[in-house]
């Protein structure tokens, strides 16, 4: 991954991921364990954490064990910045990762019937 990539991935973790991390936080732990703040360092943190792990496991079984890796990474800085149980964590992780790709996926299409490229972390 570039640093092209890697920026923008950044920049759409904190315009994109983090208010729906915080949202879906607010909701399972409450608005005074739920930071925005700590939404934006949970994207920004997994986008980084997730393209050094990416950049050192490289290949077929790099990727199976990349992501494992990465859903535990996630799960551990929403469990750690909301200060939740890790079944809360579980669940905050899977319906934002969820409401997310859904996001990304109507942005790009957007983007793309623009006549712009589609947003790099969904492809």
């Amino acid at each position: 991954m570039g640093y092209e990539s890697l920026l923008i991935q950044i920049v759409v973790a904190a315009v994109v991921l983090a208010p729906v991390l915080y949202f879906v936080g607010k909701w399972f732990v409450g608005k005074d364990k739920a930071k925005f703040t700590d939404a934006l360092w949970i994207g920004i943190l997994g986008v980084v954490i997730g393209a050094v792990v990416g950049f050192i496991l490289g290949g077929a079984l790099g990727s199976i064990l990349g992501l494992i890796i990465m859903i535990i990474v996630w799960v551990a800085l929403v469990r750690h910045f909301f200060d939740c149980s890790w079944m809360k964590a579980v669940v905050i992780a899977v319906i934002a990762g969820i409401l997310y790709w859904i996001i990304s996926l109507i942005l790009s299409f957007i983007l793309v019937m623009l006549g712009l490229p589609a947003l790099p972390s969904l492809w």
